[in-house]
């Protein structure tokens, strides 16, 4: 995709707020973004400089799949439905696993998952 089209298409991403796509765009074309940087709008240029650092320091950003997860422990959480936040630790222990978490999750959750030491 010629880069002019493809920093228009991350622009557009990012106004209509679907960051999931503009990081699918930004990460594929992570080299040639970070050298014409300097025509790059400056959101543009922010969310290229935090998946920079993030790859720099290994940390892999969650999918749309595991922000559901989350989501729905949150949600599991705050409404105090033990099962299903049973059931989904359960469907999904790799993802409590992850360091960065913590960040994601809501204060019921963080207690929830404390207190049954899945965290």
């Amino acid at each position: 995709m010629h880069l002019e089209r493809v920093m228009h298409t991350i622009q557009g991403c990012l106004e209509q707020s679907d960051l999931v796509s503009a990081r699918q765009l930004i990460e594929d074309n992570m080299g040639a973004l970070q050298e014409n940087r300097h025509v790059l709008k400056r959101n543009v240029r922010e969310l290229v400089d935090v998946l920079a650092s993030m790859m720099e320091t290994g940390i892999r950003p969650l999918n749309r799949q595991e922000m559901n997860q989350i989501h729905y422990i949150n949600n599991y959480a705050s409404t105090f439905n033990v099962r299903g936040l049973k059931l989904s630790i359960a469907e999904n222990p790799e993802l409590l696993l992850r360091e960065d978490i913590h960040h994601y999750l809501n204060t019921d959750a963080k207690a929830l998952l404390e207190g049954m030491s899945a965290i």
